[in-house]
């Protein structure tokens, strides 16, 4: 019987486990497979995150690098912007020199030693002696060169002499021809104004708005130093203006025969006022006949008295201040348009010489070339005169 029920409540109980073996998998894991599927979200979750961060590592180091090499560029771009701004200064030098003394030039006959004028060569050397010897107008630094004999109007030393070039304050001297032939009254005390003050180079003056100097003091600040606004003051009290004296600058050029001469203002600041070294001989050649122009231009230094101070003034020209050539007439000129220029007669071995320098580029080159001249010549011409 004991038996019997033991057999029976182990049927039981292996129906029972049987019927709980064949439940559906939605009954028997609807509260275990949540919690599965929890963990293991979660446990691919951590490995995910792990690779996120590398990741975002990787992705900042390469914006690093980018910008690394975005700052490179920045700084080559900036290299080629400098680089490109000073390009077209050299160019247009370049441009400036080629137009005038690297085209091949005649060979131009001279009375002392048929010195050569042929293409220069690309030279900065201070000698401008060729290997014979004999001075090579090709080798000189400025650009149009011109000697002349004043007395027998004997061209001595040419290069690009027929050259049209901007003469900057070269201007000044028909600027005091013109005065010195309008029988102006030279004690008449002129003003200094606003109409004087330089608006197209933005030059500056010693002369503040307001100065009182009579027209002969003007003159000689203009001739001298080179004095911008005293020289728009001859040309603005002119007779009918300044228009009017433009005028008379223009015509006093067509009575001296400078047929490719023209003025526009009388200071010299425009580049438009324009000329040849043979035409700017014969402007020498006429002022040099007037003994208040030779007066004036070749002084050393003035004091002028404005009000309750003196203004100190002294000769633009080197030669003057500090060299022993006997100089008759001068006038320098530079705006950067024309580069650096002077004419200047001299007297040298008994004569009158007319030398005019156009276009150098440097101070320093001016005054090589016209002390390299000058000693030359004072070398050369008393041998040339002998065999005339």
């Amino acid at each position: 019987m004991i038996k019997a029920m033991q057999w029976g409540a182990r049927a039981v109980a292996v129906a029972l486990l049987g019927w709980g073996l064949a439940l559906p998998p939605s009954v028997g894991e609807a509260h275990a497979a949540p919690t599965i599927r929890a963990a293991e979200r979660a446990k691919n979750a951590k490995p995910a995150q792990a690779n996120k961060r590398p990741q975002a590592k990787k992705r900042v180091s390469a914006q690093q690098r980018r910008s690394v090499k975005v700052s490179a560029k920045q700084r080559r771009a900036l290299k080629a912007k400098a680089g490109a701004v000073k390009a077209p200064v050299v160019a247009a030098e370049r441009t400036r020199v080629a137009s005038v003394a690297w085209a091949p030039q005649p060979r131009v006959p001279t009375m002392l030693d048929g010195a050569r004028a042929s293409a220069p060569a690309e030279s900065t050397a201070f000698d401008a002696l060729d290997d014979g010897g004999a001075l090579d107008p090709a080798r000189l630094r400025s650009n149009a060169v011109l000697v002349l004999d004043g007395d027998t109007n004997t061209v001595l030393i040419g290069k690009n002499d027929d050259a049209v070039l901007p003469i900057a304050s070269l201007t000044k001297l028909m600027t005091g021809l013109v005065i010195a032939d309008a029988g102006l009254p030279m004690d008449e005390v002129l003003t200094i104004t606003e109409d004087d003050v330089d608006r197209l180079k933005g030059s500056g003056s010693r002369l503040a708005v307001g100065t009182r100097l009579t027209r002969a003091e003007a003159l000689h600040l203009a001739l001298m130093s080179s004095e911008n606004r005293a020289a728009h003051a001859l040309g603005r009290t002119y007779p009918g203006g300044l228009p009017a004296f433009v005028e008379a600058m223009n015509r006093k050029a067509m009575e001296l025969g400078m047929r490719a001469t023209r003025f526009v203002e009388p200071t010299g600041l425009s580049s438009d006022n324009r000329s040849t070294p043979r035409d700017l001989a014969r402007l020498a050649a006429a002022a040099a006949q007037r003994p208040m122009l030779r007066e004036l231009s070749v002084s050393p230094e003035y004091e002028l008295a404005t009000g309750r101070r003196v203004v100190h003034y002294r000769n633009s020209n080197k030669l003057v201040r500090e060299s022993d050539w006997d100089i008759l007439l001068q006038k320098t000129g530079y705006i950067r348009e024309a580069g650096r220029c002077v004419v200047m007669q001299v007297r040298l071995a008994g004569r009158n010489l007319i030398l005019v320098l156009m276009n150098a580029a440097n101070s320093s080159a001016r005054w090589a070339d016209a002390e390299h001249l000058l000693r030359w010549l004072e070398r050369s011409l008393p041998q040339a005169r002998a065999g005339v």
